[in-house]
């Protein structure tokens, strides 16, 4: 029976939130009776918002430049308690899964405003470009600051980008950076970023790339016997369908009001790629193509209205088109297509009620509808078209009080769904509350410690309860509980050789019911969905981040480490009951160091991933191999008449090591990028 799309109910609420936010955007015009100090690149909020409760690990400035990077995804590596899932070439699928939480579990925020997916719910991180990227910070729990959408308070763990921001020499009205790399894989990728001073109020700022690569790599793929040690196979081929052509532009506004900011931003990505093929039994598979299409304008801003009030106000229009082909002669040939629009509306209001005390208001709303293209079976549409209303309403409180500082929320979300046929879900009320806290322990010392709890609800994903091929529309949403305590030390020396330590580590245990479970079938864009009944995680994140100097020479390490035992406890009669869930290593962790002296800078990176097993049997058969990478890179900086110029060589891979992040897709052996850089 198909049930109709829209009730009363929902109508009468889309009428609600609609004047809400016709109102909203007047508060952005209010002119505070407090001036606040206007610069191009930030703009100071007279109400204190008690940051950094849960203090983020970040990656900025020339420790973020020193990676060899060429996406976000390859820089996030570097933060403990994440794994990343990559299925190899330039333009493959990467995403990545925090604490054993999955990869849906993590928002992901661009300039403020979360990144979506209601199709399948991760964020491809390859997408974004290091070339135009300030900034990238990692939040477990969720960012330490009361001031922000509801939808920040809804996510397990938050990754934000920060694009770069125009700033401006004095005299200066124009920046211009010309960027070319190329390198193994046939890769070309050229890039162009202008921003352009209009006036002491206003900015903009545009960034494009192209992207091509072949994505062809030499592998040697090998399989033994388990217990025997006998070889099955060990074959030397060249791993095709990996090609890539993409390009992205960007475009922002900036200005700044008598008491705040606002911001415009523009985003389009489109790319032509394909997906290399899971080799299984010898057996190299082509592969599937893939066409994307992404595109969003989303914008915002925050205003201090008055000594007691402040807001701010979001939105975003986000449109993605996905083609999909899959031509394997054995298999059932696939051609599909996707539409993804989705709108985004968000008022947050914060209240400051004494110098130590404040509390904020927020509200989200997002509609998602997704359609496609499957053809008919004997005259019958297959797919379902969903259509989703999301409302978010949080509730948030920040105190301090000389060394300890508490945050509290409580947040209502509401979903409600409608189908054009098969079984719609039911509509979901749920509160989740979170508290946070830190106290430091020393006075003159800064040793902190933190503490936060946190409840989590996540919906199943678009993809995860309609694929025409297997309708699941029942897939229970995820429930989650978060308990997390640590310690953190920061301390600068007078010391003519060790002249900082920055030293954290966390201990963490999470609950999860019905934890949707969704792994790569064949093709690599169609996924096994499963609810996992009970999944218990207790690990342990930990960093060391040193800062010395040698007279001219500036040295900079850092180290992350990470325990994780993720066990499935759903069914005792399991024959994996108690085993360590699919693709959750034991141990992992980084090495990253960089050495500067005056012009020059050569960096070091190390990456290791432990054993791990790709079913939910831990078994011999289902034993993945541990993986480790070494990658070196050499800068030089230098000058052309007055144009200031980077030139920089990589050696990814520096030992030619066989490895695979995803059983079955192994990865690239050694390869180099060589990249040049001119500014002015």
């Amino acid at each position: 029976m198909v049930k109709p799309r829209h009730d009363l109910l929902s109508k009468c609420h889309t009428y609600v939130v609609l004047v809400l936010f016709m109102l909203v955007p007047f508060n952005l015009l209010s002119q505070s009776k407090l001036d606040s100090i206007q610069v191009l690149d930030e703009v100071v909020v007279t109400a204190k918002t008690f940051k950094e409760v849960i203090p983020a690990q970040k990656l900025a400035g020339k420790q973020l430049e020193a990676l060899n990077s060429f996406s976000v995804a390859d820089a996030i590596r570097y933060f403990s308690g994440v794994q990343l899932k990559d299925y190899g070439g330039v333009g493959g699928l990467k995403t990545v899964n925090i604490r054993s939480m999955g990869s849906n579990q993590v928002g992901v925020f661009y300039n403020g405003i979360q990144l979506g997916n209601a199709q399948n719910g991760q964020v491809d991180l390859g997408k974004f470009s290091m070339d135009n990227m300030e900034e990238i910070s990692l939040y477990n729990g969720q960012k330490s600051e009361i001031f922000q959408s509801a939808r920040d308070f809804a996510a397990a763990s938050s990754i934000y980008l920060t694009s770069r921001r125009p700033r401006f020499k004095a005299g200066k009205t124009t920046n211009v950076r010309v960027t070319m790399k190329a390198g193994s894989f046939d890769l070309i990728n050229p890039s162009l970023l202008m921003e352009y001073k209009v006036a002491d109020n206003l900015s903009m700022s545009f960034n494009g790339e192209w992207i091509s690569s072949s994505g062809k790599y030499k592998v040697n793929y090998k399989r033994v016997f388990p217990q025997t040690d006998i070889i099955a196979y060990d074959t030397t081929a060249t791993r095709e369908n990996g090609d890539i052509k993409a390009s992205r532009m960007e475009a922002a506004l900036y200005g700044h009001l008598p008491a705040g900011s606002w911001m415009l931003h523009a985003y389009n990505y489109t790319s032509d790629r394909g997906v290399p093929g899971a080799i299984v039994n010898n057996v190299w598979r082509r592969g599937e193509r893939i066409r994307d299409v992404n595109s969003f304008l989303q914008g915002g801003g925050r205003t201090e209205v008055n000594s007691w009030w402040s807001t701010l106000f979001n939105f975003k229009y986000a449109a993605d088109y996905t083609h999909f082909e899959y031509f394997e002669e054995s298999l059932y040939p696939v051609n599909n297509k996707y539409w993804q629009k989705e709108l985004y509306l968000s008022t947050a209001n914060l209240f400051p009620l004494t110098s130590n005390w404040d509390v904020s208001v927020s509200y989200d709303f997002q509609l998602n509808k997704m359609d496609a293209d499957f053809g008919r079976l004997d005259d019958y549409d297959m797919f379902a078209y969903p259509r989703r209303y999301s409302n978010w309403l949080a509730v948030a409180t920040a105190w301090q009080w000389q060394r300890l500082k508490l945050q509290a929320s409580g947040q209502g979300i509401f979903v409600h769904e409608t189908v054009k046929q098969y079984a719609e879900p039911e509509d979901k009320h749920v509160f989740t509350p979170a508290v946070f806290g830190s106290f430091q322990l020393l006075r003159k010392a800064k040793l902190n410690l933190r503490a936060f709890y946190k409840k989590i609800f996540r919906m199943a994903t678009f993809n995860e309860m309609y694929y025409v091929e297997m309708v699941s529309s029942h897939v229970k949403p995820e429930y989650a509980t978060q308990y997390n305590i640590g310690l953190k030390y920061t301390k600068d020396f007078s010391h003519r050789f060790f002249k900082n330590i920055d030293a954290q580590v966390d201990v963490y245990y999470n609950e999860i019911e019905d934890k949707i479970i969704s792994r790569p079938k064949s093709p690599t864009f169609k996924w096994t969905t499963q609810n996992l009944g009970y999944v218990e995680v207790r690990g342990v994140d930990a960093s060391l981040a040193n800062l010395f100097q040698l007279h001219n020479v500036w040295i900079n390490t850092r180290l992350q480490y990470t325990y994780q035992k993720a066990q499935d406890f759903s069914d005792p009669t399991d024959t994996f009951y108690g085993d360590q869930i699919p693709y959750i290593p034991w141990h992992s962790g980084s090495v990253s160091a960089s050495v500067n002296y005056r012009a020059w800078a050569l960096n070091y990176s190390f990456i290791y991933t432990g054993e791990r097993y790709d079913q939910s049997d831990n078994i011999v058969y289902n034993h993945v191999q541990p993986w480790y990478t070494h990658d070196i890179s050499l800068i030089r900086t230098f000058k052309i008449n007055k144009i200031d110029c980077k030139a920089t060589l990589e050696v990814n891979n520096l030992l030619g090591q066989d490895y695979e992040v995803i059983f079955n897709y192994p990865m690239p052996k050694r390869n180099y990028r060589f990249s040049l850089v001119a500014e002015f």
